[in-house]
């Protein structure tokens, strides 16, 4: 399955003083989705990144709907929308409880050697992941 949701509690330093979560607060719920997708498909972030590759994200595009506020329990849903090559694309989506849409975004991510920084093909076992 290309899709995955994991929840996050808004923690009171991701807000202003008026308790509304600052807006680049979402970029890390994002990255929260991004790694939980990718643990979900077998595939520690960390041990991709020991084995020399990197996902660095090269385009975002976000769209704010709602508020989410301190304390607030979100569900972050991370879609794998399309691979091609080097690059990666995933929506993803941050809900409330309610189950009202919060806010939406666009991602794209390049595979990377970490040794000299250019873009590279993901091995086999990513390729098998990403094509299933």
């Amino acid at each position: 399955m290309n899709r995955h949701k994991v929840q996050v509690r808004v923690r009171y330093g991701e807000t202003d003083q008026m308790g509304v979560v600052y807006h680049g607060s979402y970029v890390p719920y994002f990255e929260i989705g991004r790694v939980e997708w990718l643990r979900d498909k077998g595939v520690s972030y960390k041990k991709l990144e020991e084995s020399g590759i990197a996902l660095p994200i090269v385009s975002m595009h976000l769209n704010y709907k709602k508020p989410a506020r301190y304390d607030d329990l979100l569900t972050v849903t991370t879609i794998l929308k399309k691979y091609s090559g080097v690059k990666i694309e995933f929506d993803c989506e941050i809900c409330n409880e309610n189950q009202e849409l919060l806010t939406n975004a666009h991602f794209i991510l390049v595979f990377v050697d970490t040794k000299n920084g250019k873009p590279i093909v993901p091995p086999r076992y990513i390729l098998d992941i990403l094509n299933n």
